[in-house]
């Protein structure tokens, strides 16, 4: 730990570490099996100076020893503000090492989305997602891992690490079994606030065992380290006085006797006494004391090395400290003989941007807290400059601007932008938070100050929409913000509503901006904006003639523009709902792309309409049997978020909606694969939202399609797919699918009660398309033996709206319903009528059923055999089961 340290006190870390080396040797050893060993994650945690970057040091020695490849970092009390810093240090130097073409090769699609984070790439102009880099970041380690095999990551000081890398840390403990890389882990036993925490308790949970906390040395372990640096002549009562003095902490015991070696003091029990004055001398008030002795010039040089924390070179340290290059070479050599600075330790294998970096994170902050308040905030502001002015750019810059007293200065206030700028560029969106919230502290000018409110709105979208709404309504609320910006700023405010909960307040307010704007372009947004919001509203219209009125307007209308076509695309889904006629619902869709396409603008990464717009087209083609072109739309935004590495909620969205398409056509085994990855996706961003309900809701219909019930019923409980409902539309219908799943497992009057709530919330939405709120067929079904009027009533009920909207698949379904019901010829009749329909329908699922039925029915082994085929295809386990129990019951020829 330093340059003048006996070969035994080198190691004094590791005594009483036996247990803790064997983890690591039976870690390494598992590692080294085979290629296809499973990854392992080991925590080690402990207070400052017991020894956790000296086991580190060990885990190296013993991984090399047996091939390893060994890639190590380590998180800085005054870093913890520069995203990636940690990741940086750990992955970077192995890219780096490639060919640009060769980085690119390893990293694949990821190369456009990691490398931004990892600083080998130049950042695009379009904000990164940071869930999106940090799965890239993720896979970056995986195909390294498979590279440079077998790959130990040792991580220290992780409580000091940056936001964004623990995100990652997390993301990778969650994922370490599918690769084949040891991490090793140090921290201290101090708590850790907010998201920081979060992640190392995530982190905590994937390791191999409990978390090792490390104790200090004993008595007689402090004794044998004593002797063996001093001599074996150290006597007892000089021994015991070092375990006092130091309480057991190894990185104490080392300094205090290092000390005693540099004062050529006797171990024995008449110089014990002295043994506290100089273990004083080593640390906090005692170590500021010692750098003063020094002389001023060192004093300089050593608080320009806290200040930049990192990248701490000769030339650069001079710049800040004002010292000509010879006296900060003098400087530097003074220090390291103090045992402050040191050269790094290439045995550590990190990355050293310096010449230079602290004995001890405990020395690192005992000298930067030894720095006048006043002027460190100084220093800062010089340090910003100059890592400037070396070409670093705006974000490196950052981390000293933070710490600069509020000025008014507006030269500072766009530094800050710009840096939070390239924040978001790689997924950094908290980082680009605090740039944006100290720009406000300067404060900004009145011409910038919205400006300012505006982009830490886009900062705060993702993770923190009350924020936003608060941001947002302010910058509105200021002059400043004008034309398509201010337009851009209300649709925000209505997004940030809308994921807040807060629907009805985002259908007031578009509302009311688009109240006073003239007739053009910008209105006609905010008027489909509005619009949207209240056709996603899942409980009574906001306005009573919505429909009238949104038809009204998209018959003026002939896709002229985006904002005329979102208008169509509303219309159409609007008509989809009501259960008006599908061609009209699928010519309405037809008029709002461009040569059969999606205009531009109104791409799936396109931010001026959002997501919403686009489902609802999606869903349109998909519930009007027009398969082909809502699969194509559905598999494009996969493609689209896998591309750009948007891996948040609108990834789980595109996985929910290719699941429902994979639902719809009958292919239920790949539905029931994406709806879970949808699933997984959507629990990363949070329970409750309408992503969640969607992943939830169309996994449960599918598990029930399937028949597997108590799977349905299990997915039920563990996510909460039970009322209160979200106050946004999710499709298919919440009501109809939690009540058929009652019926499903015996609970028939509850399964009535729910499926009667769906026909209420349906009527006063006026949504009467059987296709999509499919409660009536059901709940005739449940009540055909305790009210068979009233069934025959509702069966038809369904099958007039179901001729109203006119799809094969909503006529098909319809006469099953109505078949149910009956029975002898009459229901045979139906049967056979049924699957005419929905042979011609793209939904296999619902054809296979119908064959069943009608081969049940008609007492007709070909069509059960037919129907048990199709229902193999579809992966309809329930549905086969019934056939091959029907075949095997010996039907024949009625």
């Amino acid at each position: 730990m330093t340059e003048v340290r006996p070969t035994a006190a080198a190691s004094a870390s590791l005594w009483e570490r036996e247990e803790e080396v064997a983890a690591v040797v039976r870690a390494v050893d598992s590692l080294c099996t085979d290629r296809s060993s499973s990854g392992g994650l080991l925590v080690f945690r402990g207070e400052a100076g017991l020894g956790k970057t000296a086991l580190l040091a060990e885990t190296r020695r013993i991984a090399e020893a047996r091939g390893c490849t060994v890639w190590s970092a380590r998180g800085g009390e005054t870093l913890r503000s520069v995203p990636f810093n940690v990741v940086r240090q750990l992955v970077q130097p192995a890219l780096v090492s490639m060919l640009p073409e060769e980085a690119r090769e390893y990293l694949g699609d990821w190369y456009d989305i990691a490398g931004p984070a990892l600083g080998i790439v130049e950042p695009g102009d379009r904000r990164a997602d940071p869930q999106g880099v940090c799965d890239g970041l993720v896979a970056a380690v995986r195909r390294l891992a498979r590279r440079d095999w077998p790959l130990v990551l040792l991580i220290d000081d992780a409580h000091w690490a940056d936001q964004e890398t623990l995100h990652w840390l997390a993301g990778l403990a969650e994922r370490i079994e599918e690769m084949s890389v040891l991490v090793v882990v140090t921290r201290r036993s101090e708590e850790v606030s907010g998201p920081s925490a979060r992640h190392l308790d995530t982190v905590a949970a994937a390791a191999d065992g409990p978390v090792t906390t490390l104790s200090a040395l004993t008595p007689d372990a402090t004794a044998g380290l004593t002797r063996a640096t001093l001599g074996r002549h150290a006597d007892a009562a000089f021994c015991r006085e070092v375990w006092a003095v130091t309480a057991g902490n190894p990185y104490e015991t080392v300094e205090l006797l290092a000390k005693v070696q540099d004062s050529e003091l006797e171990p024995v029990e008449a110089r014990a006494g002295e043994l506290r004055e100089l273990n004083r001398s080593a640390r906090g008030g005692g170590l500021v004391a010692r750098l003063e002795e020094l002389g001023i010039d060192a004093t300089r040089f050593a608080w320009a090395a806290a200040i930049l924390g990192t990248g701490i070179s000769v030339g650069l340290v001079a710049k800040l400290a004002t010292l000509r290059p010879d006296d900060a070479r003098r400087c530097a050599e003074l220090l390291r003989t103090a045992r402050i600075l040191t050269a790094p330790d290439p045995a550590t294998g990190r990355s050293a941007d310096g010449d230079l970096e602290f004995v001890h994170p405990l020395i690192a902050t005992a000298v930067y807290n030894s720095i006048p308040d006043a002027l460190r905030t100084a220093m800062h502001g010089i340090a910003a400059r100059i890592v400037a002015d070396e070409g670093h750019g705006a974000a490196a810059a950052a981390r000293h601007l933070l710490e600069v007293h509020p000025d008014d200065d507006e030269e500072l206030v766009g530094q800050l932008r710009e840096a939070a700028r390239e924040h978001l560029a790689v997924g950094a969106p908290d980082a680009a938070r605090r740039c944006l919230e100290r720009a406000l502290r300067e404060p900004p000018r009145p011409d910038s100050h919205p400006h300012v409110l505006y982009e830490l709105a886009g900062a705060t979208f993702l993770t923190a929409p009350a924020r936003t709404i608060n941001h947002l309504r302010t910058a509105l609320g200021m002059p400043g913000l004008d034309g398509d910006q201010r337009v851009d700023a209300v649709f925000r405010l209505s997004q940030a509503l809308l994921h807040n909960d807060q629907l009805e307040e985002a259908v007031r307010t578009v509302e009311a901006e688009a109240a006073r704007l003239r007739p053009g372009p910008a209105r006609m947004r905010l008027q489909a904006v509005h619009f949207m919001w209240e056709g996603l509203h899942a409980g009574e219209a906001t306005s009573p003639d919505r429909s009238q009125r949104l038809a009204e307007l998209a018959s003026t209308c002939t896709g002229r523009n985006n904002s005329e076509r979102a208008l169509l695309i509303l219309r159409g889904f609007d008509a989809l709902m009501h259960g008006e006629n599908a061609e009209e619902v699928a010519e309405l869709c037809d008029r709002a792309l461009v040569n059969g396409r999606l205009a531009p603008g109104l791409g799936w990464t396109d931010t001026e309409w959002g997501i919403e717009l686009l489902l609802m087209l999606a869903n349109a083609y998909g519930f009007t049997d027009r398969l082909d072109r809502a699969e194509t739309l559905y598999n494009e935004a996969l493609r689209a978020y896998e591309t750009a590495g948007w891996s948040g909620g609108h990834l789980a969205l595109a996985h929910a909606y290719v699941g429902i398409g994979h639902r719809r056509r009958g292919r239920l085994k790949e539905a029931e694969a994406s709806l879970r990855e949808a699933l997984r996706l959507a629990e990363r961003v949070g329970r409750g939202l309408p992503l969640y309900w969607s992943a939830t809701c169309s996994l449960v219909d599918t598990l029930l399609a399937r028949g597997h019930v108590e799977q349905a019923w299990e997915v039920a409980e563990r996510h909460g797919f039970a009322p209160p409902y979200p106050s946004t539309i999710v499709l298919p219908d919440p009501r109809s699918v939690r009540g058929r799943l009652l019926l499903a497992v015996g609970r028939t009057k509850d399964g009535i009660n729910e499926l009667e709530a769906a026909e209420k919330a349906a009527a006063a939405r006026g949504h009467h398309n059987p296709v999509l709120v499919p409660w009536a067929a059901d709940l005739a079904r449940a009540l055909s033996a305790e009210d068979p009027a009233r069934a025959a009533r509702l069966a038809v009920d369904v099958r007039r709206q179901a001729e109203r909207f006119g799809t094969d698949t909503a006529i098909g379904e319809a006469l099953r319903c109505a078949a149910d019901l009956e029975t002898g010829q009459r229901a045979v009749r139906l049967y056979a009528q049924a699957v005419t329909y929905l042979e011609a329908s793209p939904c296999q699922y619902e054809y296979a059923a119908a064959r069943i039925e009608f081969g049940i029915a008609a007492r007709s082994v070909s069509d059960l055999e037919r129907g048990l085929d199709l229902a193999i295809s579809c992966g309809a386990d329930g549905l086969a089961d019934r056939a091959r129990a029907a075949l095997t019951s010996g039907v024949g020829p009625v």
